[in-house]
């Protein structure tokens, strides 16, 4: 999910990122087994959620108002449900999603 902001403020707070983050991926029935997260000179933001399922991860560019949000998941863990929460949390003034579904048969 790409997301534009009128208020960056979210984009430079790693810990609140990392919290609205992990209330998503609880809202779509991830399991957490990990994280790590940087800040940059800039005040960016990288943070990633290692979910039982796959992963969940961050990166924002203060400087544009701009984020992109990632989930790579398996089984039933629904990404939806992970971005419906993320933009209902974080208010973006614009959003896209791409989905792009795997298979391994």
């Amino acid at each position: 999910m790409d997301a534009w902001f009128s208020d960056g403020a979210i984009l430079t707070d790693e810990q609140g990122l990392l919290l609205v983050m992990r209330d998503a991926a609880m809202a779509g029935h991830a399991s957490v087994v990990g994280q790590t997260s940087a800040v940059f000179p800039n005040g960016a933001v990288t943070a990633v959620l290692l979910l039982a399922e796959s992963h969940l991860s961050v990166h924002t560019w203060p400087e544009h108002s701009f984020a992109t949000f990632d989930v790579l998941t398996c089984g039933r863990l629904s990404a939806e449900s992970i971005f419906s929460h993320l933009r209902s949390i974080l208010s973006p003034a614009r959003t896209n999603i791409v989905m792009t579904r795997r298979s391994i048969n």
